[in-house]
């Protein structure tokens, strides 16, 4: 009882870690790391010390160590310390321990100043606020849909809520999406992209966001480029972007122009006037003609949840949401705004090599097979092992990590093991494994609705596939037949 006491509890400690807006880290009471999330590695340089049994003193200079132990030793504290270098810009860092369950420190690191705090909870307040109305818009639309298809007298008019029903849970399904984009735990589905077309085919729509008084300037380099990203999440981003530079303009009460662009760029040194790690790009330009972006505001304008259009139902999470995007397509973005005016955003994608087009082959159906289903929501678990059982499968439902490994255990030899990652005590990678250990070689397919490289899990090293969530039961049981095809 003890150890699964320890073992939910880690779970819960990595994944508040994980969401976790601020760089944060889990320390024991001898000031060892004992796990990090993304934010504080992107604070750290690769050369301090981040991984788990490390003595964190390092991050701070030997002078100002012992108040930091000091502090460790209390269990709590609050105080400006300076990170050590090899930071690119060490820098004065408010830094909070605050006691945890299991003898464990929560360490923030560029905790901000008390109005700053309040500040971004007021944003915080405001856009939940939005959230909250619109999920509950979308609950009223699938509740009163529900109740008039369980009343509907006739097939078509059951249809026509069960669409409705469905279109809603689509949106519920993008506005998560865009949560998580800004977190750069988007679950993206990226592919090899002509650019120019990509952005010509999105340009054919802005004329109709713009409207007449603000012209849209298309101008696509020859020849044209390759890039890995998602198709749907470049349209959000470049949208977002347009429609940036329309407000702008139009708060200057007048016309102007737009001008929507593609480029290359070679950085040849990681000491570019950027920091731009060394690559060949190709380039997305948004600019504009408006009144540009004060120099005071340039240095937040990707923060989440900072918005200079507040009275208008700003809540912040547009630039940031678009440089999540970029971020985990692998790329980066540029601001610039000229003293004279205007503004400029550079999006710089890594350039990929031509491959000669395959023609896409059906997937054929999987034979039947004995599948372990491991997911912790009841009406999910129905409705997954009905989609399986519509492909042939034989299913065995678990509701926890637990009930799952004890079926193992008990002499149940499932020929996969498909699993919802997020599962209170054990989850799904320790599942995974868990159960591995007991049948090696077992093939996997994790269920998530975040990005598989936001799980902290190397799923082509563990042999894992991964299907992202939600998904209808046609996407299950293709996961599942290339599963069961490729072992991994």
């Amino acid at each position: 009882m003890r150890r699964r006491a320890e073992q939910d509890w880690q779970a819960g400690a990595a994944a508040m870690l994980a969401a976790w807006p601020e760089p944060a880290a889990l320390l024991d009471r001898q000031g060892r790391l004992l796990a990090i999330n993304e934010a504080g590695r992107a604070l750290l340089a690769v050369a301090l010390p981040t991984r788990p049994g490390d003595d964190i003193r390092a991050w701070f200079p030997l002078a100002e160590q012992p108040g930091f132990l000091a502090a460790i030793a209390h269990g709590s504290g609050r105080m400006p310390l300076t990170m050590s270098p090899p930071l690119a810009a060490p820098r004065v860092t408010e830094v909070v321990l605050q006691p945890l369950e299991q003898n464990a420190l929560l360490l923030r690191l560029g905790a901000e100043a008390p109005q700053g705090r309040e500040e971004r909870l007021a944003l915080l307040g405001r856009m939940a606020g939005g959230v909250a109305h619109d999920f509950n818009n979308l609950l009223a639309i699938v509740m009163g849909a529900s109740a008039a298809a369980a009343a509907a007298a006739d097939a078509m008019e059951r249809g026509r809520e069960l669409t409705a029903i469905d279109a809603a849970a689509e949106r519920g399904a993008a506005l998560v999406r865009q949560l998580l984009a800004f977190s750069r735990q988007q679950v993206l589905a990226p592919r090899i992209l002509p650019l120019n077309d990509a952005v010509a085919a999105i340009g054919t729509l802005l004329p109709r966001l713009l409207g007449t008084a603000i012209t849209l300037e298309l101008a696509l380099e020859e020849p044209g480029r390759l890039v890995l990203a998602d198709p749907t999440q470049l349209d959000q981003v470049i949208i977002n972007l347009v429609a940036n530079a329309r407000d702008a303009i139009q708060g200057s009460g007048k016309g102007g122009l737009i001008r929507l662009a593609t480029g290359r760029r070679v950085v040849l040194g990681a000491d570019s006037e950027d920091g731009l790690p060394p690559g060949r790009y190709a380039s997305i330009i948004v600019e504009d003609d408006g009144p540009g972006i004060p120099p005071a505001l340039m240095a937040k304008i990707f923060e989440p949840f900072f918005t200079t259009r507040i009275d208008q139902g700003g809540t912040g999470l547009g630039l940031a949401t678009v440089q999540g995007i970029i971020a985990q397509s692998g790329g980066h973005i540029l601001a610039e705004s000229p003293p004279g005016g205007g503004t400029r955003f550079t999006i710089l994608l890594p350039r990929q090599e031509m491959q000669a087009a395959e023609a896409p082959q059906a997937r054929p159906p999987a034979a039947p097979a004995t599948i372990l289903l491991a997911e912790d929501e009841p009406a999910l678990l129905r409705l997954a092992s009905q989609a399986l059982g519509l492909g042939g499968h034989t299913v065995l439902s678990a509701a926890d990590g637990y009930t799952a490994i004890e079926m193992i255990e008990a002499g149940a030899r499932p020929e996969l093991l498909v699993s919802d990652v997020s599962m209170p005590g054990m989850d799904g990678v320790a599942l995974a494994r868990a159960a591995r250990a007991i049948c090696p070689g077992l093939p996997v397919l994790l269920l998530s609705g975040y990005a598989a490289a936001a799980l902290g899990v190397d799923m082509a090293a563990e042999g894992w596939h991964f299907l992202a969530k939600p998904c209808h039961g046609e996407a299950l049981r293709e996961a599942v037949a290339a599963a069961l095809a490729k072992p991994g």
